[in-house]
């Protein structure tokens, strides 16, 4: 018996896998109100980007700079669940745990309006006053 070529097709495990990472994407989306937020502002960050013809390592900045939002944020919904689900009643340290989760998203999207300023403002000065 000859061993048979390998498949270039995605394993159940595979599909199953990104069905799982989609589900938790759109739990993120649909049930976060700061979510919400950070999606506008995305969308926002890349049509202004794309109007400014943002050259590719700029491109780089503001796609890294807008994945650490998102992932902070999806983090944050996770560890949420996860306090909430071990310690359903009030606790001094759960509210320790979602406060701190909470700071990172925020510190991520601070940083986030830091970088978009530097990235998106000197060209969109020079297209809206001319330099």
């Amino acid at each position: 018996m000859t061993p048979s070529a390998p498949s270039n097709r995605p394993s159940p495990s595979r599909i199953a896998s990104f069905r799982y990472a989609l589900s938790g994407m759109w739990h993120v989306l649909s049930t976060q109100p700061n979510a919400r937020i950070h999606a506008t502002a995305t969308v926002c960050a890349v049509a202004l980007g794309a109007w400014l013809g943002l050259s590719s390592a700029e491109w780089a900045i503001l796609a890294l700079t807008v994945g650490l939002v998102w992932i902070a944020e999806f983090i944050n919904t996770a560890l949420e669940a996860m306090v909430d689900l071990a310690s359903p009643d009030l606790h001094p340290l759960a509210k320790v745990s979602k406060d701190v989760s909470a700071a990172a998203v925020l510190v991520s999207a601070i940083i986030s309006v830091v970088v978009g300023l530097l990235v998106l403002g000197p060209p969109l000065w020079v297209r809206l006053f001319g330099g």
